[in-house]
């Protein structure tokens, strides 16, 4: 099956797209929400640049939802209904387990008559992030909300001994409540 990702730079996106590949479906698209207002992307603040780089080191292209918050919805389907047109059939994404998270975004690809995929769906936190570790990925930890974990994180890649003590800071070892 042909598929776009909605890529947030993340590494649980990543590790999605990794394993809808592993499956045996064929990517067209990496799809990623740029915010107008900021210059970066929505979720994780990365440049265009840095998006360009892993696009062109996967062999993935890129697509730009360059939205403001408004729009941001309707700009996302438009990108989602463009994949339709070029074959996609489904859209991957990397969300392990927030309920809101998985309704928003089946509702975006039921609108347009496509399938939403998420790989990842169900599994323990630490589970994926391990995954993410033992496949090879790196990840480094660019951002940290103090108000979760200390500022000693900053700048350390995410092994399992940073993800433990993530975790014994009381954080989410994925860092999904904004750490």
């Amino acid at each position: 099956m042909k598929f776009v990702a909605s890529y947030s730079g993340g590494k649980e996106s990543a590790l999605a797209v990794h394993r809808a590949i592993k499956q045996g479906h064929e990517p067209i698209a990496l799809i990623t929400t740029y915010n107008t207002d900021a210059d970066r992307s929505h979720f994780h603040g990365l440049t265009e640049d840095v998006l360009d780089s892993v696009s062109k080191s996967v062999n993935i292209p890129l697509w730009l939802i360059k939205t403001s918050g408004e729009e941001y919805l309707q700009n996302f389907e438009k990108a989602l209904q463009r994949a339709k047109e070029q074959g996609a059939e489904a859209c991957v994404f990397g969300d392990i387990d927030i309920e809101g998270h998985l309704e928003w975004c089946t509702e975006r690809c039921k609108n347009v008559g496509i399938e939403a995929l998420f790989p990842l769906w169900g599994e323990s936190r630490k589970d994926v992030v391990y995954e993410i570790i033992d496949s090879g990925f790196v990840a480094t930890i660019s951002i940290v909300n103090t108000k979760y974990l200390s500022d000693e994180f900053l700048g350390q890649q995410l092994t399992k001994e940073v993800a433990e003590r993530i975790a014994s800071q009381g954080a989410d070892i994925c860092g999904e409540n904004g750490e």
